[in-house]
């Protein structure tokens, strides 16, 4: 399919309006992530571990559900599984809702609302997985890496969006006017997507997960190297300025989200156009510059810009190492390889934050980013390697 072709036009422009509804529907998620805390904390007068739990739960059911919601979209087809998800965010957000009512005794109530975050991580993994294995199957493999790109860009600008906007809702409606708008937003999404038309089902041999995890594990395990130093970053960087006695530590995670959104919006084609092995390698060699950086950095410019640096290497490797993973594999097996490839950021995110606080507490704030740097050239390694194997 050329790029000059009306059909390329129809499926760019289809592949736009999905992003948008992911962007939407995603606000569910990143909308109740800094209220959660306050909730729990104050309203239902609980201690930070089971507000920590009601946060991260939702992340560890998003783990477990990858590879399930890969296998649903090789089976039912991406649209399939999009829909689903989108469905599940909203029973979800109303099951939060739910759990808000005066009626129920606090204990019940919190019960209810770990069931909500729970299906909440489930719908992300139907809507994610779906809206790529559809997306891919329309553009073709060979812009695997463009779809990625965006649809990344889809999550992290809901994400951008999504924390100011929930606090500010949750400051003048309450949780449950907060829940309300969650559920209603996946809605919006389902009708964007209504008249859209299905993506081919591919026919052929199915095998089991851990056949294709085999196939994938270099580019996934290059994408969770890649994933500790930009975790890293997210939970301490703000810490490590205070630690440090330096004014704006939040100018830190503005310029990470610049460096980020900038390379996905002018650079989203490089993996298809150059190689994703190549893309990655120059990228985790900026990710490692940006984490060394503010491992050693003395003075806060210094560590703004590897901050900013950091964010310009994690960009593209996602994107860059997805594109590996859909050449490895036959088209009735996509889903299911980009659902195991994406369990490998998710637990690289999870494992992170425990990991690296005990450095932190033992050998300070700036330690985080020396694992950050030396994750980062360790994914390297793996990129190389990715590159040299055969597909």
């Amino acid at each position: 399919m050329s790029e000059a072709s009306p059909r390329f036009d129809t499926a760019y422009r289809q592949l736009i309006w999905k992003t948008l509804a992911l962007f939407l529907s995603y606000l569910a998620v990143a909308m109740s992530l800094p209220v959660l805390p306050v909730y729990v904390t104050q309203q239902l007068q609980y201690g930070n571990v089971l507000a920590g739990l009601a946060v991260g739960i939702t992340f560890l059911a998003t783990i477990l559900t990858r590879s399930q919601a890969g296998t649903l979209t090789d089976r039912i087809g991406g649209k399939h599984s999009m829909r689903r998800g989108l469905v599940i965010y909203t029973i979800a957000s109303l099951v939060c809702w739910i759990s808000a009512w005066p009626l129920f005794p606090v204990p019940f109530s919190y019960g209810l609302l770990i069931v909500g975050r729970l299906l909440l991580g489930w719908g992300e993994s139907l809507a994610l997985v779906g809206m790529l294995g559809w997306s891919i199957e329309q553009m073709g493999p060979a812009r695997a890496g463009r779809v990625i790109a965006l649809s990344g860009m889809a999550l992290y600008g809901a994400f951008a969006v999504g924390s100011p906007l929930g606090l500010a809702i949750f400051q003048h409606f309450g949780f449950t006017g907060l829940m309300l708008v969650c559920a209603a937003l996946p809605l919006l999404g389902l009708a964007m997507i209504k008249n859209m038309p299905e993506g081919a089902l591919q026919n052929g041999a199915r095998v089991s997960f851990w056949r294709i995890l085999g196939r994938i594990w270099r580019p996934g395990l290059t994408v969770g190297l890649q994933g500790v130093g930009f975790a890293a970053l997210g939970a301490f960087i703000t810490l490590h300025f205070i630690n440090q006695g330096w004014a704006y530590g939040s100018l830190g995670l503005t310029l990470f989200g610049a460096g980020f959104v900038g390379m996905r919006l002018f650079c989203a084609h490089l993996p298809d156009k150059v190689g994703g092995s190549r893309v990655a390698v120059v990228s985790l060699a900026i990710e490692a510059t940006g984490q060394f950086l503010l491992w050693s950095a003395s003075e806060p410019a210094w560590a703004l810009l590897g901050a900013l640096l950091t964010g310009i290497g994690c960009s593209m490797i996602f994107p860059a190492m997805g594109m590996e993973v859909v050449k490895r594999v036959p088209p009735q097996l996509r889903g299911t390889a980009v659902g195991g490839f994406a369990a490998f950021q998710d637990i690289a995110y999870g494992l992170t934050g425990p990991v690296a606080g005990l450095f932190a507490d033992h050998y300070g704030y700036a330690s985080v980013f020396l694992i950050g740097g030396i994750a980062a050239v360790m994914g390297i390694g793996t990129a190389i390697l990715t590159g040299r194997e055969k597909t």
